[in-house]
């Protein structure tokens, strides 16, 4: 798939902390999420739904009477991770159970859908396996599975799943932040060859402006700022709008723009086959749409492309992103690459190669192709040693990093907008983030925490900027 990450990080802790609930809750949920955006999302979703049965979070697994494993499918060895996870688990529920105290496990996400009833098989610590389509039950699987009877549950119903979700408490929108996702679109159907993601997410499913633009008021009347629109595949996205008339993701952004309070709008992930001309507008003439785009290619090949089955060719690519930049001259682009497919020649690389320094990013994720079973890459031939991939990755990452560090340092000197999303690592420090989304470190006072400031661009690292407030 593509990568949904804006920030790099294979496995994340995300722990919610929504509002108790006006009895004291009894009950304790700890939610470990790995992987993209549209897990952090549905983690926040699943610890609605409990909240709203009586539990409450905790950032201490030790003390939590429900485990959730929220997992990503898409990394190399991502189940044995978990297993690996689930062997400290049955240890903790071990020493609980000598103490009298009872701890449930659920296994949720990618892996669990992929795998199945092969968890509890393989880790009997589990008492539920969830796909991403049955968060919405949450509450009533638990409650099966509480009698001791496993409960693996990975039917596909995701429109269900986006009518019933438990919609957050305001008081627990804030705890999150001024910045939140927001899932439009799940699953794909475009089946490159090296994705799991028509497997375990489902074919495309859109939600419709009705549903997305009433969550996102609810986000603003809670101080929400910054809305990420979230989907494998978000720029397909085709949802019912109120005239009844199937709408596109850039006609979305016309209407969330009119949303008050919402001060800035991103969108991830997106294809370079669904950029049509509405959503090139919206980046031509909507202020509050950020100049930034995750535009994954993957190769700079046609030959690879092709064997991608990504649909379109390098050509295409470029002249998307000039029709892009000619509409919005301070876009920043961003994108995903993988090296070493099956078949990948030298000439392919270096293709690749090319392609990175044509088009110049502002950021990229770059990885080592690794087969996933039941996907077609791993039934192709010509497979590319590991020592070959690992050469050709470290010199794509490194013409990536100079690029970065390059457009970072370009900022230096410049007057831009930042939105203050949280306190910084120093005293008397705020962080937030550029329209860019690079990390941005002021020494401003605490009550700008939430607002939008004019900041002068100090200094750049090869990750962040500082800055001083104007």
């Amino acid at each position: 798939m593509e990568h949904l990450n804006q920030e790099k990080s294979a496995e994340a802790d995300v722990q919610a902390t929504p509002e108790a609930s006006a009895t004291k809750a009894s009950r304790k949920v700890f939610v470990k999420t790995y992987g993209c955006q549209m897990n952090v999302y549905d983690s926040d979703r699943m610890t609605d739904a409990l909240t709203n049965d009586g539990y409450e979070a905790t950032d201490a697994m030790e003390e939590a009477d429900l485990v959730i494993l929220n997992t990503c499918h898409i990394r190399e060895k991502a189940a044995e991770k978990v297993y690996s996870e689930l062997g400290r688990i049955r240890k903790l529920k071990e020493e609980k159970a000598k103490d009298g105290k009872q701890m449930m496990v659920s296994v949720a996400g990618c892996v669990a859908q992929a795998e199945g009833a092969e968890i509890s098989r393989r880790a009997p610590v589990v008492d539920l396996v969830v796909g991403p389509q049955s968060y919405h039950r949450l509450p009533e699987l638990l409650n099966r599975a509480s009698n001791g009877s496993k409960v693996v549950e990975t039917e596909f119903d995701i429109e269900e799943k986006f009518e019933h979700l438990a919609k957050p408490t305001k008081e627990a929108v804030r705890k999150r932040g001024v910045t939140s996702f927001l899932t439009v679109q799940e699953g794909c159907d475009k089946f490159c060859t090296f994705c799991v993601v028509p497997y375990t997410r489902g074919a495309e499913v859109s939600r419709s402006v009705e549903q997305i633009v009433g969550e996102a008021r609810r986000l603003a009347g809670a101080g929400v700022r910054e809305v990420t629109l979230l989907g494998q595949n978000v720029n397909a996205w085709h949802g019912e709008g109120p005239d009844g008339r199937e709408w596109g993701l850039g006609e979305l952004l016309f209407e969330l723009a009119k949303v008050d309070g919402i001060t800035r709008l991103r969108y991830t992930t997106s294809h370079p086959r669904d950029m049509d001309d509405a959503l090139i507008a919206a980046h031509r003439d909507l202020d509050i749409l950020m100049p930034y785009l995750h535009l994954p290619v993957q190769s700079g090949s046609d030959a690879i492309l092709k064997a991608m089955n990504r649909k379109h060719t390098r050509d295409e690519y470029f002249r998307l992103i000039d029709r892009i930049r000619e509409a919005r001259e301070d876009i920043a682009m961003s994108g995903d690459f993988i090296v070493g497919f099956p078949g990948e020649t030298d000439q392919d690389f270096r293709d690749t190669m090319d392609l990175v320094e044509r088009v110049g990013y502002a950021s990229a994720f770059s990885f080592k192709y690794s087969p996933r079973p039941g996907t077609p890459g791993a039934l192709l031939e010509e497979q590319v040693e590991e020592s070959v991939k690992s050469e050709r990755l470290s010199e794509l990452q490194a013409l990536l990093a100079q690029q970065q560090q390059a457009f970072n340092a370009s900022l230096v000197g410049q007057n831009i907008e930042v939105l203050f999303e949280k306190m910084g690592r120093r005293e008397g420090q705020l962080a937030g983030r550029s329209p860019w989304l690079q990390p941005v470190h002021v020494n401003a006072p605490a009550e700008l925490y939430g607002e939008m400031a004019t900041v002068e661009i100090v200094s750049s690292t090869a990750n962040s900027l500082e800055a001083r407030l104007i």
